[in-house]
């Protein structure tokens, strides 16, 4: 994951799918500022289960936003 956020919707996704993920790194964005800004987080999952959720984040990467799904109010915003 690129950032926090991104870690905890890919967490979700997994949960969803029946997936038990460990976010790896979390304690480290304190150190931001002495620690490289990139490369600090991680998911880990069990071996057994680590193709389907390469195959979910795989999907989640290269997924892009529809055209048309964002609202009237806040034009080229999408609600997720």
């Amino acid at each position: 994951p690129e950032n926090l956020m991104e870690a905890e919707l890919l967490l979700g996704m997994l949960a969803s799918e029946g997936i038990d993920a460990i976010l790896l790194g979390r304690d480290l964005i304190g150190g931001t500022g002495e620690l490289p800004a990139l490369g600090l987080l991680g998911l880990a999952v069990a071996d057994d289960q680590a193709c389907r959720a390469r195959e979910l984040i795989d999907g989640y990467n290269a997924a892009s936003p529809v055209a048309g799904d964002e609202p009237d109010s806040f034009p080229d915003v999408l609600i997720c």
